[in-house]
């Protein structure tokens, strides 16, 4: 059986007038194009701000959950991070099992983070 296709789209946004430096939210979505269900089961992100500084964050599930996402459906979440810099990257990846108990990485490409009006 062909491991499931997932689609990430991350969504980031900045947010003005925050006690942190610069923060940002994002929101992500995991669509599940199949075949079958699948878990979500741990999340790792490389967070890098324009210094060059990176920071890892790994742990099981998303903001407290460990969903499972049926074919065809659509998981929406939102969290959000803390930079330094008015400028960063982040990219990682989830581990998901397929509905026969198998384990996969889906990719999440690198998405800028940035404060408005930064980037021409």
């Amino acid at each position: 059986m062909a491991l499931p296709h997932i689609e990430i789209r991350p969504y980031p946004v900045y947010v003005a007038g925050s006690k942190d430096p610069y923060q940002f939210h994002y929101l992500i979505e995991i669509e599940n194009l199949g075949p079958g269900p699948v878990q979500l089961l741990h999340r790792r992100w490389l967070i890098t701000d324009a210094n060059g500084k990176m920071l890892e964050v790994a742990g099981p599930g998303v903001v407290g959950e460990q969903p499972v996402i049926a074919e065809g459906e659509t998981y929406r979440y939102q969290s959000g991070v803390p930079l330094a810099t008015p400028l960063g990257v982040m990219e990682g990846s989830y581990t998901l099992q397929d509905g026969s108990g198998q384990q996969f990485e889906a990719p999440i490409a690198p998405f800028t983070l940035a404060i408005p009006n930064i980037i021409n």
